[in-house]
This record gives structure tokens, sequence and C-alpha cells, in this order.
């Protein structure tokens, strides 16, 4: 952890802990404000070449203009891919998948964010980014398929199962945000704070989204629905916990095809050449 990092860490587990003294409501409505900020996404390098190649995308959601891009392909399959990145991230990692599905011939979308890459905006959660991916539907779909990593498979997920024709489509799911009470966990690992505030904070989110934390969970959608679905993950990920998926692995569900990596990690997994052919092969086989 960097210097800024640690010193940052430590404002905001002061702050917590004095404002919880106080009130133990008050101090989980700044934990979910920490909790929804995202702590980079901001392009810290230059647009990959493909990207200046790209039609430039935008639609206004909740006073923020959300940004994207398109590309169509030489020789069009007539079916359209949405890459969606996580929590912290910005489109432009993604650049090998675009070119890769372009050869295939399909029409790559792939949009920033509320509050990350060139979109607009400070705060981000599942909810809302499920909300903005629903609005890229609206717009610019019919989607075909939806790649999701990290905080951006929970928002595919959550859109994915509001769509209908749902056999038609695929989900590629890579490295998910699997449980949210796991990342609630994770987050107050690093913040801890007093068994109040927690209690606090998980009504709070209740409260602000209409469900129950459980309800925030890929295991949940991806147990209820038909589509073919590809799920990498990796045994070492640290951010989004390998334990997560473990569950699911036993249930042998028949739409569901698992990649297990090792010591990749939770972004390595994603830029591993490996994992992207055989990505973009589920996605390109008609039988998968």
């Amino acid at each position: 952890m960097k210097l800024a990092q640690r010193i940052l860490l430590g404002y905001y587990k002061t702050k917590l802990k004095t404002i919880a003294v106080l009130s133990p409501r008050k101090a989980a409505e700044a934990a979910y404000q920490i909790f929804c900020t995202p702590y980079t996404g901001r392009p810290k390098q230059k647009a990959p070449p493909v990207f200046h190649k790209a039609e430039k995308l935008s639609f206004e959601m909740d006073g923020d203009i959300i940004r994207g891009f398109r590309w169509k392909a030489a020789h069009p399959n007539e079916k359209s891919i949405l890459i969606v990145h996580g929590f912290g991230s910005y489109s432009y990692k993604f650049e090998k998948y675009i070119s890769s599905l372009k050869k295939e011939g399909f029409t790559v979308l792939a949009f920033d964010a509320p509050g990350h890459g060139i979109s607009e905006g400070k705060k981000i959660n599942a909810a809302t980014y499920r909300n903005a991916l629903l609005r890229i539907e609206e717009l610019f779909g019919p989607i075909n398929a939806i790649m999701g990593h990290s905080l951006g498979g929970l928002a595919a997920a959550l859109m994915f199962e509001t769509l209908s024709g749902q056999e038609n489509r695929k989900l590629v799911l890579v490295a998910p945000a699997t449980e949210t009470d796991s990342a609630i966990s994770h987050f107050f690992s690093v913040l801890p704070v007093d068994t109040r505030v927690k209690q606090a904070f998980e009504q709070l989110i209740c409260e602000l989204s209409g469900k129950p934390i459980s309800y925030f969970s890929v295991s949940r959608v991806v147990k209820n629905m038909d589509a073919p679905v590809l799920w990498v993950h990796d045994k070492n990920d640290t951010i989004c916990s390998f334990e997560d998926v473990k569950p699911l692995l036993g249930l042998n569900l028949p739409h569901v095809r698992y990649i297990i990596t090792e010591q990749l990690g939770h972004s390595g997994v994603y830029k591993d050449n490996n994992v992207c052919k055989e990505i973009v092969q589920f996605l390109s086989n008609a039988n998968s």
C-alpha cells in the first residue's frame, strides 16, 4: 500500500471512529459514502489505438453524462457484446477483447461506469451500475452477450436477470463480486468499526435499495437463469474471493461452465491471453 493510501486509510478510520461515538447511523452513512467512492478509475493511460477508431456514444443518467464507445466489424455477424469493467477501472483496459471480438464479427460496446474513466459522476454501487447497463440496452441494444469483471460482473448479472429472451443471450463473468455480504466484510476488515455501525450500514443499504443484501448476489442470479454462462475465477483472487464460488461448483448447473485459474489474481485473470481466447471462443460458438 502506497504512503498516500495509508494516510487516507488512517484518516477514514479516525473519522468513522469519531462519528460513531456520537451516532452509529451517521458513521454508517459516512462509511457508505466511502464504500461507493471509486478510489481511482480515471484513465492513467492514453487511449489505445482501437479507441480512436470507435464511434463515441453518450447518455445522461441522474444528471451525469455516461460515455462509451461502439465498434462495428468489417464483416458483421449481427450480434453485439457489451464489456463491463469493474470498480476503479475503465474501458481502456479491455483493448484486447475489443480487437478479438471485432475479428469475429461482433459489434462491441464498452461504457465507463459513473465515476469512472471518461464518464461523469462521483459514486457507484451495484444498483446504479445495473441501471446504467439497462439504459445502454434500451438505447443501443439489443445486446446479445455481456462480459463483466468484478463489480461489473455483479451489475451485469443483476441487469441480465431482467432481460427477456435470455435463452438467446450469453453472460461471461470474470472474477465477479459474487456476494455483496463478502464485499462488505472485506470493506470493514480494512476499515474496522463497531458492530453497531456495521449493522446500521447493512440496514442503510436495504433502505436505499429496497432489497435485502442477499439480493445483490451473482450466485442467486446464476442459479435462477437458463442462459449460457461462462464463469472465470482465479483461486488466488484476494478481492473477490474464490471461496464464494465454491458452493456453486458442487451444484453442477448445466448452463454454467467454469474456468478456474491459479496465480493470476483478480485483475491478471482478464488480462491473460489464454483466458481471452477462451472467452472469445465461448461467445463465438453458436452451440455454447
